[in-house]
């Protein structure tokens, strides 16, 4: 009797799991409630290998059917939980960097050796902290992620919630001004596309800081009712100049899907009590349709630029959303994840209260090879972690 309800709940467990998948493949203006089938699928997994190991001691033959499942299911397995422990990053070199107050911040990056290879640094800045709440004395914690960032070896820096204010704007020795410190300043090419300037100048958007050349550049809008959206940017490689017959020239997207505008401490208050749920639930799950909804037709905006580049093609940014959804699902379909490729554990990139979320990504066509990627976790400046690839041009 125990093995036969056993069994039953492997049956049922192992439905689950493939529904779930399914629910990844279909976009929430189809019908979003999907999207909660979707996010249970890191539990479905969790279970199956629990079973998969419960008949492995009980009935082998029994312990094939989860087992099975995991091994063709293991992509998924690799977007929540990648397992590459041969892949340590031993390419990243280590510098020691000197920063505001005396502090001393070691930060391990990875250098682009080899005439093929290129690193690509992504980071949701949060608009460097301009803002009255978020500034710390003496702009401190600004200074010190503009100083990380144009130190960076990187060839390439997409930023998503950029700020940038023009010369003379303010009296502190134009530390806003992160134009000329990210581009000029640190031997970068620059391209930011504006969603909106303010009253004293000051730019807020995307932006991509290039070692190469800027050949062409673009943006891709989402509709007038967001302000969020994506840009690309053509880079020459220096391969160009020397006049050997291979790709000379890539593809470099930067993607700022929409947020869905949930404030930490109203779902603090909806999970707290029954009062707090009565009275933030609405307007949580309004939120969250919307996004999910938006998302969806955004990442499907981008897809079919992206299907036209003639180019091998890189794309990052702040997805707004788990690996166990939508957009991230069509994004994988054409194009591999870094992190899922070559990284060790969660690789959570959300610097917040909610702990476990994974919601900056970097993506690469299959022309490339992902040679590392890292999380920056000792970077705390923002409510986001800068991510950081190695790849190389097969």
């Amino acid at each position: 009797m125990r093995r036969s309800f056993a069994f039953k709940i492997t049956l049922l467990t192992l439905a689950w799991l493939m529904l779930a998948i399914a629910c990844q493949q279909v976009p929430a203006a189809a019908f979003w409630p999907v999207v909660f089938g979707a996010l249970t699928t890191p539990v479905a997994l969790a279970l199956t290998a629990l079973l998969a190991l419960y008949w492995l001691r009980r009935n082998w033959r029994v312990a094939v059917l989860p087992i099975l499942a995991l091994g063709l299911t293991w992509p998924h397995v690799q977007r929540g939980l990648a397992l590459h422990p041969s892949y340590l990053n031993e390419e990243a070199a280590v510098k020691t960097q000197d920063l505001t107050g005396g502090q001393t911040l070691r930060s391990a990056f990875f250098v682009p050796q080899g005439q093929n290879n290129v690193s690509l640094l992504s980071a949701n800045v949060r608009i460097f902290n301009v803002y009255a709440q978020l500034r710390e004395a003496n702009n401190a914690s600004s200074k010190d992620f503009i100083r990380w960032l144009a130190q960076s070896p990187a060839d390439v820096l997409c930023l998503q919630e950029y700020y940038n204010e023009p010369r003379g704007s303010r009296d502190d020795k134009d530390i806003f001004q992160t134009d000329d410190r990210l581009g000029r300043g640190s031997g970068r090419h620059s391209f930011i596309s504006v969603t909106l300037t303010n009253g004293i100048g000051a730019e807020f958007g995307l932006a991509i800081f290039s070692r190469f050349p800027i050949m062409q550049r673009g943006t891709i809008a989402f509709g007038r009712l967001s302000q969020n959206h994506a840009m690309w940017a053509d880079l020459v490689r220096p391969a160009n100049r020397t006049g050997r017959n291979r790709p000379d020239t890539i593809r470099v997207y930067n993607v700022h899907l929409q947020s869905m505008s949930m404030a930490e401490t109203d779902i603090t208050a909806a999970t707290e009590s029954r009062a707090g749920l009565r009275a933030k639930a609405p307007n949580l799950l309004r939120r969250f349709r919307n996004g999910a909804v938006a998302r969806g037709a955004q990442v499907d905006t981008v897809l079919a630029h992206l299907a036209r580049s003639p180019y091998p093609v890189l794309l990052t940014g702040d997805l707004n959303d788990l690996p166990y959804s939508y957009p991230y699902d069509q994004l994988a379909d054409h194009l591999q994840n870094a992190w899922a490729t070559v990284g060790t554990g969660i690789g959570a990139t959300y610097n917040g209260k909610l702990p476990g979320l994974r919601i900056d990504q970097q993506f690469a066509s299959p022309q490339w090879e992902v040679l590392g990627c890292r999380v920056h976790r000792e970077i705390k400046w923002s409510d986001h972690f800068p991510v950081e690839a190695l790849y190389r041009l097969r």
